[in-house]
Order: structure tokens, then sequence, then C-alpha cells
């Protein structure tokens, strides 16, 4: 199967021989089966109580910790679980040893890598790591992530701003690994924004407050010409008013409020979904791309995007994570270019490399009135969890369902499409793992006949009535305040009025 790679867990049985008085000693190696390289890691380890260790010599967080390459786990006698993971291009290698009375031993691992997504010019990246500054090389290596955004911030009622002194220069290391260390996060009751790229800070207020409006805060930040601003959440309830903006780079389709061990639990600050209609446990990572489905219906061309949130919750760094296709050199802009663009795929489990007659994802197919287009999708795919099938989105709908052993008997090939009239359409996959909702999704290819995107009556209704809605929940004690933010939620009204106006379909 050349185009579909599937990484297995590797257990292995490490035997402790000899003894010391209180606990024993190992010592474990790690390298890059293929290179021989020594490579940094990140570590899970339990003891038979199924207590976390986290030696003190490392850098830790959450239920991990990451060394470079050498380690000794200095361990009270008992039996102990690990896991080693390095990014989701290396197979997982799990497996226990036991500590008996002064024993001392030492162990080589090879972790072996299934894909190389950079050869290929995909390039990985996490716009959400608030993790301190002096440990980010070393997490990014750990987990083979290529670019990142760093938010070393003061909180600030549930916002951040960047500490006075903290430098805006982008850092390159190892070659091809990039981070810019001023960032920031904009957390309120209404929902959240990442402002990225940022040259100078912003004043941000968050918590509850609604005043300043969030409007005013985009204007800021878009005026700073290398700026980035994505949604981090797409339920916030002020998206609405965001995407009326027209100043929202990219939308968090795999967000902080997913990790391994599950979604976070029911958020104030989001609009609730129809439970019905979005069942647990995936329910709120569905919600979220209903969402986004809904604005791509309404003729918005904006990139997904992904956010560990590391340092916020307790995800690794680069968990979530969005990969961006770079046709040529690589450098720090041009991958940024290539998300603005849309040619990327984000993801927490799955690899996904679609092309579409060559083109990578955010490519427009242009035909005139009249004109069919008949349109073959190429993917390459790697996966190391359970899955059965994958599935060809268009229009928000599943227009497809591809079983594995149907992808691997045509060999990559997916089932043409045919258009004669505008729309959009993605590939995406999700895994049978049972703990929480692990996908991947392309970004949106698009095709537009006669000059005319597809805009959707109903979509651009669902975002009017949000408007509405949001609208009659503003409560703030200052009248003059008050005026100047619904002056904001009104012109969000009469955008989705107008989109609602110029509505091409159903």
């Amino acid at each position: 199967m050349p185009l579909l790679a599937v990484a297995i867990s590797v257990a292995v049985l490490v035997n402790i021989s000899r003894v010391a008085i209180a606990g024993g000693e190992l010592e474990l190696r790690v390298f890059d089966d293929k290179t021989g390289e020594p490579i940094a890691i990140r570590m899970h380890l339990q003891n038979q109580k199924g207590h976390i260790r986290r030696p003190k010599n490392t850098v830790r967080f959450g239920n991990h910790f990451v060394f470079f390459h050498k380690i000794v786990l200095e361990l009270p006698v008992g039996s102990y679980t690990f896991t080693l993971e390095r990014g989701p291009e290396y197979h997982v290698h799990s497996g226990h040893f036991i500590i008996e009375p002064g024993a001392t031993d030492n162990h080589e691992i090879h972790m072996k890598r299934f894909v190389d997504m950079k050869q290929e010019g995909w390039w990985s990246g996490d716009l959400h790591v608030a993790r301190r500054s002096r440990d980010v090389e070393l997490l990014m290596t750990a987990e083979d992530l290529h670019f990142a955004s760093i938010f070393e911030m003061k909180s600030n009622r549930g916002s951040s701003s960047p500490q006075q002194n903290q430098p805006s220069e982008t850092v390159r290391f190892d070659k091809n690994r990039f981070y810019h260390r001023r960032s920031i996060r904009e957390y309120r009751d209404s929902g959240g924004l990442l402002f990225l790229q940022l040259d100078k800070p912003l004043p941000l207020f968050g918590g509850k407050s609604e005043y300043p409006p969030a409007v005013k805060i985009l204007k800021m930040a878009q005026r700073q010409d290398s700026s980035h601003i994505a949604i981090a959440f797409p339920e916030s309830w002020n998206t609405p008013m965001w995407l009326a903006s027209q100043m929202i780079d990219s939308i968090n389709l795999a967000t902080s409020r997913t990790g391994p061990a599950g979604p976070l639990g029911p958020s104030h600050w989001g609009k609730p979904r129809d439970k019905t209609l979005f069942p647990e446990p995936h329910g709120m990572a569905q919600w979220s791309e209903s969402i986004y489905y809904q604005l791509l219906n309404c003729g918005l061309r904006i990139p997904p995007s992904a956010a560990s949130g590391s340092g916020i919750v307790s995800n690794p760094v680069g968990y979530n994570r969005v990969y961006a296709y770079i046709d040529g050199k690589l450098s720090y802009d041009n991958w940024w270019d290539s998300l603005n663009a849309g040619k990327v795929v984000v993801t927490n489990g799955p690899l996904l490399r679609p092309t579409v007659h060559g083109h990578p994802p955010g490519h427009v197919f242009l035909a005139n009135a009249g004109e069919t287009l008949q349109l073959n999708i190429e993917l390459k795919l790697a996966i190391r969890d359970p899955g059965d099938y994958l599935e060809i989105i268009r229009n928000g709908q599943v227009e497809h369902v591809v079983r594995l052993d149907e992808y691997v008997a045509a060999e990559g090939k997916l089932p043409a499409l045919e258009f004669d009239e505008s729309g959009w359409f993605l590939v995406r996959m999700v895994t049978n793992h049972s703990n929480t909702y692990r996908f991947a999704c392309s970004g949106p290819f698009y095709v537009e006949v006669g000059g005319q995107p597809r805009i959707s009556t109903k979509a651009a209704q669902f975002f009017l009535d949000w408007v509405h809605e949001r609208a009659r929940r503003i409560k703030h004690p200052n009248p003059k305040e008050q005026r100047e933010i619904i002056r904001y939620h009104r012109a969000a009204r009469d955008y989705w009025q107008r989109i609602v106006n110029r509505a091409t379909s159903p």
C-alpha cells in the first residue's frame, strides 16, 4: 500500500537486572531509526498505581515531559508503563519495565518515522503555544514541529498582553524551524481571538468586558502589516461580528478545547449547540465544523487553522497542527503566505495530502456559465489510529464515503466530482479513537462558475439570526459605551442581511 502508511504502536519490555537500596536507575537513549541521529522526545510515564512520574531534570507539563536524547530515570522499586511520541509522523513507542532493588540498566530506543510530510512540501505549525521561550526550541524539536506562534504573556482578566521587554523578532533554529515571540490572545465572555505576527503590543481587556468593542482591537491589529488574526473557537458568540468585519485571516478547526484526553467541558462564551444534532462525545468538534461549513456556504474563503493551546491547557505542543504546503523554497514568510492562501491541512491525527489536477487546497477552479467541470481528487494518506473511511464534503454535506480498502484499491484516487454551478469541497477523515475527536480536514477547494461564488440563503440567515441572538445578550452599565457596542453589532446585522439579499442558492 504505497500511498497509505499505517503506523503501529511498538511495545517493548525493558529488562532490569540488579539492585540498590531504595530503588534503581534506568538510562534511556533515543535515536531516529533511519538517520541514527540523537533526537528529542516526549515521554509519558506511570507507576503501577497509575501515578504520573515526571523527572525533575526535564521540561515537564501536564502528564508528560520532554528531553533531548538521553535521560537517567531514578525511580522507586515497582512496575512502570511508558509511551514515547514525537509528533504524528512517527510511530508511537510504548511498553513497560520493572525497577528492582539496586537495578541499573540502560536501553536504546529507535523511533521510526512512517511519513515525512516536509519531503512532500507540507510544513507543520501550531498557532497557539503558551510555553516558556527558553523551552520552545526543545519542545518544537521533540514534536517535530516547524512553525509556532509563542504566547509568553502576563495574564489580564482572561487575556494576555506581551511583556514590554519581549523581543518581537522571528527566531530560526535547526535549519528549518521557526517561531515568533509576540502573539496575543483575547478571551472574553463573547469568545476568543488570536492575534499573531505582531510587531508591537495591543491593549487588551478580556474577561467579562464588552468594552471596548472587539472590532476596535481588530482594526488596531490589522494596521500591522504582518499580523494574522485567527478566531480561536468557531462557536464564539462574536464570530458573526468578527466575520462581518472582514479582518479574519483564519479560523481554528482543531482548537485548544480538544486534546488527547477528550474535549473540555461546555463553555459559557460560545453559542450552545443543539445536542440532538451534535451529541456527545464529539458534538462540540462537529458543531465547530458545521459553523465553518456555514461560512463557506456564504461565499467566504477563510482557511482553517489549528492551535494546541499548550500551556493554557495540558495539550502537548503541536498536538493540533496545521500543515501548509510550500511549492519551492522554505521561508517563514512563504509558510504564512501558504496558510493565508488556504493551502492547508488541519489535523490532530491522520495525515492527508490531497491534490486536484496537481493543485493543493485553496485553489479556485473557474468555468464559464453553462460549462461543467469534472474534478479528479488524488490523495496520499498516513494514519496510525484505526480508521475505516474517508469523506468528501461538498457544500457542507457528505458527498462520498470512501472505505480505506476502496481507497487503496483505487491507488489513491477518490471519486470524481462534477460541478455545473459554484461551490466548494474538501477531504476529511475521522478515526475510531475512543477517547477523543481525532480527525484531519483539508482546506477547501473552490469552484466558481460564471464569476459568481455560491451563497446559500440558509447559511447567511444562520449568521443573521446569530447576530440578533448575540445582541439580545448585551448588558453594559455605561449607556454611552453600550451605544458604541451596539453600533458594531448593527453593522454586522447589515452585513449579513446584504449576504442574504445576494444569495444564489437555497
